[in-house]
């Protein structure tokens, strides 16, 4: 397998004393991919991981001003320079980071992406990733070394945006929707495309949902490289509601619309299911054999490699190439 060098793309601005330089890594979801699950375990072990020279900064400090303006809404602004002063902001409190000895900062913020709700309303992943990531690069002036992006199957991310989208209000989709997510043509790819092109002086890690959801902690050793804290396993958090709780939590004349069952609630049909699924399996295979050099896939850190000698799968009795002999009972 080969490894893709990555370029490095720091500043001198923000160097450390010892004339060492500070990782500025970017974890920006995706969405309903295990995120509030890594922003808690990196909250719960922020002490532990700042002795060892990782900073963490979650949404409860991005969401606080410090992000405010880098990407305008709709209102016009109250101030000129909206942007400017946004972008001064982040990156004073990336000088103080680094002059107090960080070897490495970990933002965790996935609405840098988008929206889930933007999502839903265009019917597509994350339509304006490319120009989002852009602005947030800008801001943090070319320090970002490191993108950590987390994909899940097309079915099931859907299935979960879905659930998100009935329990504020949107709604159970009709089949014209469905159909324009199930054959719709953006897929992960698209997207890695668009974050790659935005920050293109970062590494861009890709983590698979199914590898890694509930193991925040292998997570983060995938990219550091150096050993953290353990994470507990029974932690799930902002788990997408199973079908009784959604039928609990929605008013009668939608609750009633959701089919019977105590599962996962699954809105597409077995075709659409199919051709989802196959865009995802186009996607990991398009990753695997190297993304055009714009992202490098993360694999299972603690899956063991198969050996010299690989594991025998077949139970039939006798050798392969004399499947009729049996050997003679007692008797």
């Amino acid at each position: 397998m080969t490894v893709i060098e990555y370029p490095r793309n720091r500043s001198p601005r923000a160097a450390l004393d010892k004339g060492e330089l500070m990782d500025v890594i970017l974890h920006i979801g995706a969405h309903r991919c295990a995120t509030t699950t890594f922003q808690a375990y990196m909250r719960d072990n922020a002490e532990r991981l700042r002795q060892s020279g990782t900073v963490f900064w979650g949404p409860y400090r991005t969401r606080n001003g410090l992000f405010k303006g880098i990407v305008p809404n709709k209102m016009p602004p109250l101030r000129k320079n909206l942007q400017k002063r946004s972008a001064g902001r982040v990156q004073i409190n990336l000088d103080s980071c680094a002059a107090r000895g960080a070897k490495r900062l970990v933002v965790s913020e996935e609405n840098m992406l988008g929206s889930v709700r933007q999502n839903l309303r265009d019917k597509a992943l994350y339509l304006g990733a490319g120009e989002r990531m852009a602005r947030y690069a800008q801001a943090f002036d070319g320090r970002v070394t490191d993108v950590m992006l987390n994909i899940r199957g097309l079915d099931l991310y859907w299935a979960s945006a879905l659930g998100y989208g009935l329990t504020r209000g949107r709604g159970v989709p009709d089949a014209e929707a469905l159909d324009r997510i199930a054959y719709g043509l953006r897929t992960w790819r698209d997207v890695i495309t668009d974050v790659s092109c935005a920050v293109p002086g970062a590494r861009l890690w890709v983590l698979p949902f199914e590898s890694f959801q509930g193991r925040p902690d292998a997570q983060l050793r995938s990219v550091l490289g150096c050993t953290v804290p353990s994470a507990r396993s029974d932690v799930r958090l902002n788990a997408t509601l199973r079908l009784p709780q959604l039928r609990r939590s929605l008013p009668r004349n939608i609750s009633r619309k959701l089919p019977k069952g105590s599962g996962r609630w699954l809105p597409f049909t077995e075709r659409q299911t199919a051709a989802l699924r196959e865009a995802y399996a186009d996607d990991l295979m398009w990753l695997t054999s190297g993304a055009d050099g714009t992202a490098w896939l993360v694999y299972d850190p603690d899956k063991k490699p198969v050996g010299q000698t690989p594991p025998t799968t077949n139970r039939t009795r006798g050798r392969r190439n004399d499947q009729d002999r049996r050997m003679a009972g007692a008797g």
